[in-house]
This record gives structure tokens, sequence and C-alpha cells, in this order.
């Protein structure tokens, strides 16, 4: 099993980037899947989740708004698409997959290991 982040790198405040989690070898759309993220000297802490359904999510207070999680079951791969980002949203940025939605790491079973998001004038 393999989760695969990419689309990060650096853009000015205000702008915008897509993430992708691409999986191979289990199909993301039984299961729910998460995007963390940890900023330098910090915690990695929870972005968004997003349930097998595909239509109930969870947004973390900090990205309401201005992130959103979707799916592509034709791809096998679900995105995080993130619009006026601040520098305080500079992090790595990692994918997880698991049983159920959750903000904490527990129940996720599979993690990509992470793309690197810089935001900064």
């Amino acid at each position: 099993v393999q989760l695969q982040a990419s689309g990060g790198g650096l853009v000015q405040p205000g702008g915008s980037l897509r993430l992708s989690c691409a999986a191979s070898g289990i199909t993301l759309n039984n299961y729910a899947m998460g995007w963390f993220r940890q900023a330098p000297g910090k915690e990695r802490e929870f972005v968004v989740g997003l349930r097998q359904n595909g239509f109930i999510t969870s947004y973390a207070d900090s990205v309401k708004g201005r992130f959103t999680i979707s799916r592509d079951n034709n791809k096998n791969t679900v995105y995080l698409q993130m619009n006026s980002l601040k520098p305080e949203d500079t992090a790595v940025y990692y994918c997880a997959a698991g049983a159920r939605i959750s903000s904490r790491d527990g129940p996720y079973d599979y993690w990509g290991l992470g793309t690197q998001v810089t935001v900064s004038s």
C-alpha cells in the first residue's frame, strides 16, 4: 500500500495550490481520508477529513472556507484545494487513509510521505 502526496511548492500569500494523494494497493473510496500538516517545531495537526461516502467532511477552523477536500474515484486520488493561502499554512502536508474520519492520527492506517507547502512573499 502506498499513498503518494504531491503538488506542494512555494506560493505567495493569497495564492492557491492543489495537493493530490494518489493511492496504490488500496481503493480510496473504501476509506475515510484525512489531510494533516506539520509546521516546523510544531505537532502534526488535522486539516480536513472526508468520509467514505464522500459527502461528509470535517475541517479545522483555521482552514474553513479556504480549503476543500475532494475525491476522484476513477483516479483513486484525493485532492486538497487550498485557496487564500497564508504564511501560517506553511507546513509539510500528509494524506492518510483509515476506517473512519477523525481529527486524530490513530484511526488512520496508511500515510503518505508528505509534500512541502511554503507560503511566502
